[in-house]
């Protein structure tokens, strides 16, 4: 089973995280063998947070419970306060998950986290375009690893730039295998294009798996 960790703070870009969250939650085009997943969202404290959408949202568990296994997922959605000390214990969490194997996912703000920490400086990654990394993170070391796409996946560390997040989705659910490839490239070319010729095409994804 996989266990997905949401982090949560003040002024949380509620629409980054949104697609990958709801299918990974809701696992409703998942494939019959998927494994399970569990969501939860995770902060520095149990105070509640008020996203930038204006949504409160009260944490399920603290850095400290992330359990670090393979089997591990931490979302790193954008935000305004990243540059606040309290988060860079998450950010700690972070690279220790990478180093075990598990998968670390960030957008946007996170992006820039991870680069003042120096997680990026020797693994391909994005952000919000080229410049953006050297402007906010003083720390960062890694232009020679900079890819300028909107999302960009090294294995286990999947990064995004603000409008990416759509990629950065799909992205994740690949690599955690829960989808048929069948169904994600139709939910992808769905939400991507909006052509109603690849929403049957998703559902008939669906038949088919039932089918099998």
């Amino acid at each position: 089973m996989f266990t997905i960790y949401v982090y949560v703070l003040d002024t949380l870009a509620d629409w980054e995280p949104g697609y990958v969250m709801a299918e990974l939650n809701s696992g409703r085009f998942f494939k019959k063998d998927a494994p399970r997943v569990s969501l939860k969202t995770v902060s520095h404290s149990k105070e509640p947070i008020k996203t930038m959408g204006g949504m409160t949202v009260v944490p399920d568990c603290l850095i400290e419970d992330i359990v670090v296994n393979e089997t591990s997922v931490l979302l790193l959605p954008g935000a305004d306060t990243w540059n606040d000390p309290k988060h860079k214990a998450v950010i700690e969490k972070a690279s220790e998950l990478l180093s075990f194997g598990a998968t670390v996912c960030a957008v946007c703000g996170a992006t820039a986290a991870l680069a003042d920490f120096g997680v990026l400086d020797k693994r391909p990654h994005t952000s919000n375009g080229p410049g953006f990394l050297e402007m906010v993170s003083p720390c960062y070391k890694g232009q020679n690893y900079y890819v300028d796409k909107p999302s960009v996946a090294d294995n286990n560390l999947i990064t995004a730039s603000s409008t990416g997040a759509l990629l950065w989705a799909k992205q994740i659910i690949e690599h955690l295998g829960v989808f048929q490839s069948n169904t994600l490239e139709s939910w992808y070319e769905y939400f991507s294009t909006g052509k109603p010729e690849h929403f049957f095409a998703l559902m008939q994804t669906l038949s088919s798996d039932d089918e099998n």
